[in-house]
């Protein structure tokens, strides 16, 4: 890692504090840039975005996704934390915390919008931002390519039922203006543009070019994490500096449920003898949430001043610190995971054995 990767966390930080700082002192800048959207889908985010995962993209060879099957536990993992245990545990705590326990610090009009934001948060895993932590936990990209495809897949049939059973409501409207919208942004342009500076960079001198690209494109990823995070906290900080005790405590569910998620998916991945390569990106994807489309459902059925329109806000600023604190989590367990990993696999072809 470079030094500038090392201090990552710092740098994190430091963007959260001038983004906040920002946004309050220049509001109608932020304005402005917020405004410059497409079905709730932010233009200028849209592009960083790019910028962040098409240089992880460029490292994939479509011609290897095949080898994907091979990760069939993995994939069972993830689609299990994503579509059975994330939206349901995600309820429970809502219920728990803003429903209960912080019941009396906070609007009682708000309280049911509230907890309807957190399950909308979590209905949906995410799309465009694991291809980073999957990069920074050095995953498998053709698993975090193929998993993310599947999900996208089975959002478009599951998200409003899930929504529906949650929230008890009749008839969800999906923002599918959205949602389509998303997924052509952050998955189908960046996978052709990557692709096609793969070919080009593999056609003009082979291994030897693509991997000086690639390596000239990493800063410019890390650089575009960090101005994705100056503006989202930008968008928010006049919201973060009035109400900041509410805010903190939507943040509390939100946190548990996502270290809750990434460490169940890592450890079924270590029961059933996954590698680590595959467990990273899982425990990401399980975590992970498909903020742009919550933003948008909650705006949406409830209105955007709504409790529920700023849970899900809540979700967005949390998402890149607390993702970032996965991913040193995962990290720095690797070499405790395989251990667990090697004595799991022994086990199951010991049952396999006749």
């Amino acid at each position: 890692m470079s030094a500038f990767e090392r201090y990552l966390t710092l740098w994190v930080a430091l963007c959260i504090i001038v983004g906040i700082a920002l946004g309050h002192f220049f509001p109608g800048v932020f304005h402005a840039i917020g405004s410059v959207e497409i079905a709730k889908v932010n233009l200028p985010v849209a592009g960083l975005v790019w910028l962040m995962i098409i240089p992880m993209l460029v490292r994939i060879d479509f011609g290897a996704l095949g080898d994907v099957r091979r990760h069939w536990r993995g994939i069972g993992v993830t689609l299990l934390v994503n579509w059975a245990v994330k939206p349901f545990s995600m309820a429970a705590l809502g219920w728990l915390f803003v429903g209960y326990l912080f019941q009396a610090y906070l609007p009682a009009d708000q309280i049911n919008s509230y907890i309807a934001g957190l399950i909308l948060l979590a209905a949906a895993p995410c799309t465009a931002m694991v291809f980073v932590w999957s990069n920074l936990t050095k995953g498998e990209p053709h698993f975090t390519l193929s998993q993310v495809a599947l999900n996208d897949a089975i959002m478009i049939f599951a998200f409003a039922p899930i929504v529906g059973l949650l929230l008890g409501l009749s008839a969800i409207t999906v923002p599918w203006d959205t949602l389509v919208l998303s997924v052509t942004l952050y998955i189908v342009f960046p996978v052709l543009a990557a692709q096609s500076i793969r070919r080009r960079r593999l056609a003009a001198g082979g291994e030897p070019a693509l991997t000086r690209t690639l390596r000239a494109l990493q800063p410019i990823s890390l650089i575009s994490l960090l101005a994705t995070l100056i503006l989202l906290f930008g968008f928010q900080g006049e919201q973060i500096l009035r109400q900041p005790a509410v805010i903190a405590l939507l943040a509390v569910p939100i946190l548990i449920q996502v270290y809750f998620n990434a460490g169940l998916a890592y450890l079924l991945n270590r029961l059933v003898g996954e590698q680590h390569c595959v467990a990273g990106p899982s425990a990401l994807i399980g975590a992970s949430n498909f903020f742009e489309l919550a933003v948008a459902a909650a705006i949406s059925l409830f209105g955007f001043e709504s409790g529920a329109a700023l849970a899900t806000v809540v979700g967005v600023l949390i998402e890149v610190p607390v993702m970032l604190s996965v991913v040193a989590i995962v990290n720095a367990s690797k070499p405790w995971y395989e251990k667990g990993r090697a004595r799991s696999a022994d086990a199951l072809a010991g049952t396999r054995a006749p």
